[in-house]
């Protein structure tokens, strides 16, 4: 990972907040992946740009070989902004128009669905383009309830008990099923939850004739501190690409096995670097202030997820304990009782896998700005999102007359 020297110095040179991104790690996480499957014949990595979404990343992946998979029509559009082939593009949206499909359709992706009815409009209007179906396998798997959604409460899918209305759909319209495809959650550690879910998948994709892939999602674990575990990605693709390998051969053609890694690629590879303001010392707790807050980094206050936070200013100092809170008017705690060595105002901290879902879920809540964004490439930094200023928040705001006054900007 990148040193702390060099964190220090990005943030004189780009100030802070700061999100930056090693893309070596990137480029290590997606061939650990690969090599982890390399006995199936057709492997297709499909990153989910949801993670990180910055035009940039998503070329660096297409440069990688991996396809891109979206979840909206904007997502889309930014994939095919890279100059990648529609093919390499899946699109699996949830509770969408019939609209927007038939609109990201007509750009040549590959379609997911997974809702019975819109399946149904679907086929009746464009019989000719092969859609893949999202199956709600019934399994609950991921870290809490919040990424938990292959269950059977869950809004995701089309329910394993409604496969006979998906192939009454299939006849009644002509259309044909190309793929078949499941998501059961995030952080999912045991991997026998794969196992269980891909006998499920299995089971519905010999139902349909002449599909081309199936597409097990994602949910891998990744690490967030030092002992933490992980999923085990080389054992379950010596169990799982062994299976594949096998009901190919059953199914009698040659499937591409497809995945869509998101956290797995990118979370160890961001670090958000943040500065303290101040150090405020209360009758139980030493709070150390950053200037940010949950606009900029949400996860902990959302999800509850832990980030290791370390003070890349004085690493080998004397460890104390803090809370290190933001500068949001509500309660916006990064972390209570942290084991960090000793904060002094002005010093960075560094908040670990920062690479997935952070930016991306950033707002300009309380009207702060949103902050820039870095990749780092063989040594050299690269700003990739410039820092907001003042015009960006007004830029869509119109100036409208209140009777005879304007209101002053």
């Amino acid at each position: 990972m990148i040193e702390n020297a060099k964190l220090i110095e990005l943030t004189e040179k780009y100030d802070s907040p700061l999100y930056v991104y090693d893309a070596s790690k990137m480029e290590s996480q997606y061939n650990r992946l690969t090599n982890a499957f390399k006995e199936v014949k057709n492997l297709k990595l499909n990153y989910a740009v949801k993670a990180l979404s910055n035009i940039n990343v998503l070329h660096y992946f297409k440069k990688l070989g991996a396809g891109l998979d979206t979840v909206s029509i904007q997502e889309v559009q930014l994939s095919l902004a890279t100059g990648i082939n529609p093919k390499d593009i899946i699109y699996t949206p949830n509770g969408v128009s019939l609209q927007e499909i038939e609109e990201v359709a007509e750009m040549g992706v590959q379609i997911n669905i997974d809702n019975l009815s819109i399946l149904e409009l679907f086929g009746q209007k464009h019989p000719e383009i092969p859609v893949c179906i999202r199956i709600n396998p019934h399994i609950m798997a991921g870290g809490n309830s919040k990424i938990s959604v292959g269950h059977i409460d869950s809004k995701f899918g089309i329910s394993i008990h409604q496969v006979p209305h998906i192939k009454r759909v299939v006849e009644n319209t002509g259309m044909r099923i190309n793929g078949i495809h499941m998501h059961t959650g995030s952080d999912i550690l045991d991997i026998d939850t794969f196992l269980r879910a891909t006998e499920i998948l299995f089971d519905v994709a010999r139902q349909f004739d002449n599909i081309d892939f199936i597409d097990f999602g994602s949910g891998f674990k990744v690490p967030y501190k030092e002992g933490d575990i992980s999923t085990d990605v080389e054992q379950l693709g010596l169990q799982l690409g062994e299976r594949f390998n096998q009901f190919c051969e059953e199914y009698g053609k040659e499937l591409t096995l497809m995945f869509e890694p998101g956290k797995f690629l990118v979370s160890e590879a961001g670090v958000f670097l943040a500065k303290v303001n101040v150090v405020k010392q209360t009758t139980s707790t030493v709070f150390a202030h950053v200037d940010s807050g949950f606009n900029h980094l949400v996860r902990p206050m959302m999800y509850d997820s832990y980030h290791k936070i370390s003070n890349i200013s004085n690493p080998d100092g004397r460890m104390r304990y803090y809370s290190v809170v933001g500068y949001i008017c509500e309660t916006d705690t990064f972390g209570s009782n942290r084991r960090i060595s000793e904060i002094s105002d002005g010093d960075i901290l560094c908040f670990h896998n920062a690479g997935a879902y952070c930016f991306s879920m950033a707002s300009n809540y309380n009207s702060r700005y949103l902050p820039a964004e870095v990749l780092v490439v063989n040594g050299n930094d690269y700003l990739i999102r410039k820092r907001e200023t003042f015009k960006d928040l007004l830029r869509n705001q119109e100036v409208v007359s209140l009777g005879t006054e304007k209101i002053p900007v």
